[in-house]
């Protein structure tokens, strides 16, 4: 390799990989590498994987069948597939791949630059895992008893948007902090557990100063991360103890400059009502709640391990509203679970209209080897049927899409700019396609896209100045999937403990004066 050689580096999967990769990048750039987007040409390629469904295993495979050229061309490449596919599949992955030099799990991401410079040495597969039952053929970096969990968040490097070419990756404005690790739920369907190991809670104290060099370092939104984030519980050497209703108390309070925060994913059996009187109470805790029900029918949830009824999961969404009446919620559903019945699948469509979800992640159930299911609960939905209940659940969610959105119709909303909008990107592409010169930053106005404290997705035209800040808009139109806002102030909004948001007296910007 180069003195500052390059990497090319890929993310599949949820929030956790996306904050995965982050670090690791910033340990890689952090010992002089540099950032490509070129997959082929990239002297090191770096895959973050995801086992949740086949899919997203199946789109691995088919970027390394792409690698398998660019390696012949270039012996030296440095190929390297990290995060939950990794470990799920362990060495079988080496002996479908050989373009493959590292495999590298979740809980061993902190030892990926040794194995890198391993495999530099002794161009030798090096393998980091945590599964007992791996074939102890290939040598690995692992010691479970002294392993260190913490490494790698406690070495985020708080300059990476500095040094990244293209903040589309990394941005200074949002940011993931994890707060816990891992899964003791063992949904029946689910390989969390198996690839990520037991939960693990990280230390209050250095959750709270990670959250305040970041917010110090100019992000205005932060999401707290866990595999079931409401679970987090903390018991420090002096028997002291920390719920999570505790904790975001202390982010919230203890970091004012911080002007929004988030957490996902929560799990429905354990959400606290101190945790819905801490959200409703700390106006900068966004009014927003991802709570996964993944079935309407009782039968189907006692199948899928989850340890919860439906008369428990709404009565947990009536309290969040009977507290925040604003409140945004999200949901998943799985569609063909072993064993769902018509009546089960028309359970689940009742159940989504009564959530009224802001959107719901709706998945045709999966198979994954390793899980409870896999190996005791017969996949005896046809394909078919799945398809169709899956088309079924996506058309009553685009119907309560619209609903909730035009009930949004004139409302004055905060909006955090993201970015262009795919459509500006797009029109950017094609002109850089036809060899236009175009500076897109010297541009007056162009589509933008960020989101509210609800996360609904909104899309506006203004200055690319204003990508990373807070404004105001006045919702005018709306699809199933995005509204679409027109302009009229920046700076934050004022917040009561209701989550009712009007224009704050001072601080906002009025648009005449920013253009001016």
């Amino acid at each position: 390799m180069t003195a500052n050689p390059s990497i090319y580096l890929e993310t599949m999967g949820c929030q956790m990989n996306a904050l995965d990769s982050e670090l690791v990048m910033g340990s890689l750039l952090a010992q002089g590498f540099r950032l490509t987007d070129d997959l082929l040409s990239a002297q090191l390629v770096v895959i973050n994987t995801c086992s949740v469904r086949q899919h997203a295993e199946d789109k691995v495979y088919s970027r390394l069948g792409q690698l398998r050229g660019s390696k012949k061309k270039n012996p030296d490449q440095i190929v390297a597939v990290i995060g939950c596919m990794a470990e799920r599949d362990g060495d079988n992955l080496l002996a479908k791949s050989p373009v493959v030099d590292i495999l590298c799990g979740p809980t061993d991401l902190h030892r990926l630059p040794a194995l890198i410079n391993d495999v530099r040495t002794t161009r030798a597969p090096a393998v980091a895992l945590s599964g007992k039952l791996r074939d102890r053929s290939t040598p690995r970096h692992h010691d479970a008893e002294h392993e260190d969990l913490e490494a790698l968040d406690r070495g985020r490097w708080f300059g990476l948007s500095d040094h990244v070419a293209t903040p589309k990756v990394f941005g200074r404005h949002q940011a993931y902090v994890r707060i816990t690790r891992g899964c003791n739920k063992y949904c029946s369907f689910c390989v969390v557990p198996f690839t990520r190991g037991p939960e693990s809670h990280r230390p209050p104290d250095q959750i709270v100063e990670e959250v305040r060099r970041l917010a110090s370092g100019g992000v205005l939104e932060v999401t707290l991360l866990g595999q079931t984030v409401n679970h987090y519980h903390y018991i420090d050497d002096a028997g002291r103890e920390t719920t999570f209703a505790e904790l975001l108390r202390r982010v919230h309070d203890e970091v004012p400059e911080l002007q929004r925060l988030r957490f996902v994913t929560s799990f429905p059996r354990d959400f606290t009502d101190d945790a819905l009187k801490a959200m409703a109470e700390s106006p900068r805790i966004c009014r927003y709640l991802h709570i996964p029900a993944q079935s309407g029918s009782d039968d189907v949830l006692k199948r899928m391990n989850r340890g919860y009824t439906v008369a428990q999961y709404d009565s947990l969404i009536e309290r969040a509203r009977a507290l925040m009446p604003d409140i945004a919620l999200s949901g998943d559903m799985i569609v063909g679970f072993p064993g769902e019945t018509e009546d089960d699948f028309a359970a689940s469509l009742d159940l989504l209209r009564r959530a009224r979800y802001k959107n719901c992640f709706i998945f045709k159930y999966s198979p994954r080897p390793g899980t409870t299911a896999f190996g005791r609960l017969e996949d005896d939905v046809p394909d078919e049927v799945k398809r169709r209940r899956n088309n079924d659940m996506l058309a009553v969610q685009a119907e309560i899409n619209v609903a909730n959105h035009r009930g949004m119709l004139e409302q004055l909303v905060e909006v955090l700019v993201e970015g262009p909008s795919k459509r500006t990107l797009k029109m950017q592409e094609s002109e850089q396609d036809r060899g236009s010169e175009v500076d897109w930053s010297a541009k007056e106005s162009a589509q933008l896209v960020g989101r509210t404290r609800g996360d609904q997705i909104v899309l506006l035209d203004g200055p690319p100045e204003l990508i990373g800040n807070l404004v105001h808009a006045r919702i005018y139109a709306c699809t199933p999937y995005t509204l679409h806002g027109r302009l009229e102030s920046t700076g934050p909004l004022v917040t009561s403990s209701l989550c009712h948001t009007t224009p704050a007296a001072a601080g906002n910007i009025p648009l005449a004066v920013l253009q001016a």
